[in-house]
């Protein structure tokens, strides 16, 4: 995307008064536009794959082909359009469907002007930046292994980050409740990360031991931590997923940088199908690296 273009978005619902209002939300931000809209998930692919939207609005809800599907579909043939999913069902399974489709965004309808926005926005720019720091990557990777650069030799772990700017909402159990139905559902391995480093509850909703391992096992030691220093911190839930607990105290966690938050969350995308993150209401160096790395944040 050149510098003064505007974001082309592509509109799905087969419902039209819906699509009309959204085009003239869409309408009164100079910095967007509508390349299109679509009343089903066939025609979405069809489009998608003809104007390569910048954003794709999608429902979740159609008769012809569903959201879900239309969305998989799309992730795999035009991965560089990321999608995000409208739904008046917020419930635990169509969130996960959606992520698992490769949604990198979910609004429960109705949702505010100011909320599509942001979404639109986000998305946008978390791909802006994913593009271009493959873009940097792809030449080094692959003159070192001419594999790297290939689909099948890029396949890490995706990074979900929940944020959200208050407390309250509720945010933990939903990324909890999260990694447990992605790992029953996909049977892979997948980690929990209790990002609220200093406020970190998720030991107490999985009733694990206040004595379990937590990050702050590793402090002092992160320059020379690797994948299996890392496991051995992780705790095992009796769900099948594994659990990187935040430090016991608000002082310990003050001794955690966001160097050494990204080295881990790198390390996990290693080993991991799915790295889902809990954070807490702030804006500090550790919480932004967290939204950093990710592959998907949900607000």
């Amino acid at each position: 995307m050149a510098d003064g273009e505007k974001i082309r978005i592509l509109i799905v619902d087969d419902i039209a008064d819906t699509r009309d209002n959204l085009a003239k939300l869409i309408g009164f931000e100079p910095d967007m536009e509508v390349a299109g809209t679509a009343d089903g998930g066939q025609a979405a692919v069809n489009m998608a794959k003809k104007e390569r939207p910048h954003v794709i609005l999608m429902d979740i809800n159609m008769p012809d082909m569903d959201g879900i599907t239309a969305t998989e579909i799309i992730s795999n043939t035009v991965p560089e359009s990321p999608i995000i999913m409208m739904s008046v069902q917020g419930e635990q399974d169509y969130l996960r469907r959606s992520m698992l489709a490769g949604a990198r965004e979910f609004l429960v309808k109705p949702f505010s002007a100011d909320e599509l926005i942001n979404a639109i926005r986000h998305v946008h720019e978390l791909e802006k930046v994913k593009r271009a720091r493959y873009a940097a990557a792809a030449p080094a990777a692959a003159a070192a292994n001419p594999l790297a650069a290939s689909p099948a030799a890029r396949d890490n772990g995706k990074i979900i980050t929940f944020f959200s700017p208050k407390g309250g909402v509720g945010r933990t159990t939903i990324a909890t409740n999260l990694a447990v139905a992605l790992h029953q559902s996909t049977q892979k391995p997948v980690v929990l990360v209790d990002g609220s480093l200093p406020f970190g509850d998720i030991a107490v909703i999985l009733n694990m031991s206040p004595k379990a391992k937590t990050i702050a096992d590793l402090v002092g030691s992160f320059d020379n931590t690797d994948s299996d220093v890392l496991e051995s911190v992780l705790v095992s839930h009796s769900t099948g997923i594994k659990v990187l607990l935040a430090p016991p105290t608000p002082e310990s966690a003050e001794l955690i940088t966001g160097a050494n938050v990204k080295h881990v969350l790198e390390l996990l995308r290693e080993r991991y199908a799915y790295i889902v993150v809990d954070t807490w209401p702030s804006f500090q160096e550790q919480v932004i690296t967290m939204l950093d790395v990710a592959d998907v944040i949900l607000t």
